[in-house]
């Protein structure tokens, strides 16, 4: 029988899912990420959590008569634009980098004079200049592989470094259209430390038995390129036809549109992912849950939630943001946050703030469909936002349709989907 493991490497943990070879759920486990320096992480530890993860998994499989050495397929989402460097035997060189982390001004000015303009590597916060201000810190030159935070998993899973897939190296200047590297990125960084990206759930390479034995999985299993945590949980959520899009309403609002062709506008934030043979275009606002657990705890957001009437607007004209700066529907770093004047109602404030989102996610997509994009026939809803019924009737005043829950929120699954081949066999454009 097989099996296929989804590994998910997110924000708050490390998750993962196994598929039966119908694509049936069979079990999950997680596992929380080690303590961190947060001005020093360590790489390493996203590949010791990642084994305490598997071996709660394999447990987990072991409870339902099933058995790890049956996973023969395997696939691993992380966060985009986390980042570090190592050498040839994949010991990291450097710290590593988040995919938060901001600051690179001086990284940023060298990538504007070689990247055309309003190219995705541009900005203070790109991927590109994460890897540069790594670079800088190998003082004894001794970094051999740029590797994304999925890359490095599936490195120590195969025992080789050098792969990457199309999504990961997107942010980071890989044109998965060309699938090539840019030539002007040789004036950026050393071309040498650069991954060879494949086309996402393509097979890079057989686990080491050396892995295989200290996990418990078959030495047969393939580890297939991967994704980032937010492709991954579209791909849990919903099924990939053209004119599907999916809503993350977590900390900050994520939407993501499948289309047949490109959509790319990086002055406003919006790019797109090549996903087989469609595309996946979108973007994030900073705007979404965190803003929400800023004011309201979640007993009290259940609670005033009951007493809005969504059909009745509040006549707010809010911008929800926890500090000034939105990256889509716009670009601007230093855009205010609009959340005054407060009534003295709390379910009016909640009201007024979740109106606020509903419209920034109709611009989002808006966004898209100016842009030669379309607006989607159905969105799927992820994340803990997406629970709230009063919350799902002011998105629907917005969009103009009625958002449906996601049957899977969990990007693990939609890791697992792509390693099982179930992801892209099933595309409709």
């Amino acid at each position: 029988m097989t099996l296929s493991l989804g590994i998910d490497i997110g924000t708050s943990g490390i998750r993962t899912a196994v598929l039966d070879a119908d694509g049936t759920l069979v079990s999950m486990a997680r596992a929380d990420h080690l303590p961190q320096d947060p001005d020093r992480i360590e790489a390493s530890k996203w590949w010791e959590a990642t084994c305490l993860c598997i071996t709660r998994q394999i447990a987990a499989l072991a409870e339902v008569g099933r058995d790890g050495s049956e996973i023969t397929r395997i696939a691993i989402d992380g966060t985009s634009g986390s980042m570090v460097l190592t050498d040839e035997a994949l010991a990291p060189v450097t710290r590593a980098l988040m995919y938060n982390s901001k600051g690179f001004d001086d990284e940023a000015a060298a990538i504007a004079t070689h990247a055309p303009p309003a190219h995705i590597t541009r900005g203070s916060n790109s991927a590109l200049a994460r890897a540069m201000r790594l670079a800088s810190e190998d003082e004894e030159s001794r970094a051999r592989h740029l590797m994304h935070q999925a890359d490095f998993v599936a490195a120590r899973l195969i025992g080789r470094g050098g792969l990457s897939d199309h999504n990961n190296a997107l942010k980071t200047g890989f044109d998965p259209e060309t699938g090539e590297w840019p030539d002007w990125i040789g004036e950026a960084i050393d071309p040498s430390v650069l991954p060879d990206p494949r086309p996402t759930g393509t097979p890079l390479d057989h686990v080491s038995r050396e892995v295989a034995a200290r996990l418990g999985i078959s030495p047969d299993a393939t580890v297939h390129a991967g994704t980032t945590d937010s492709i991954a949980a579209f791909i849990a959520a919903a099924p990939l036809r053209s004119g599907t899009a999916v809503t993350s309403l977590g900390s900050t609002l994520a939407v993501k549109s499948l289309s047949p062709a490109r959509i790319d506008d990086a002055e406003i934030g919006l790019y797109s992912h090549r996903l087989g043979p469609v595309w996946l275009a979108g973007g994030a606002s900073n705007t979404g849950g965190a803003v929400l657990a800023h004011f309201f705890t979640a007993d009290a957001l259940a609670d005033l939630s009951r007493h809005i009437d969504p059909n009745a607007p509040s006549g707010l004209d809010y911008y929800p943001l926890l500090s000034p700066g939105e990256r889509f529907p716009f670009n601007d770093p230093s855009f205010p946050p609009r959340i005054d004047p407060r009534p003295t109602s709390d379910a009016l404030f909640l009201q007024g703030l979740l109106e606020g989102i509903a419209q920034i996610e109709a611009r989002c997509y808006g966004a898209l469909a100016e842009r030669g994009g379309r607006f989607p026939d159905v969105i799927y809803s992820a994340g803990g936002g997406a629970a709230n019924a009063v919350f799902t009737h002011i998105r629907a005043r917005a969009l103009g349709l009625v958002p449906e829950p996601a049957p899977h929120g969990e990007a693990a699954i939609g890791a697992a989907k792509l390693a099982g081949g179930f992801a892209l066999q099933d595309i409709a454009v």
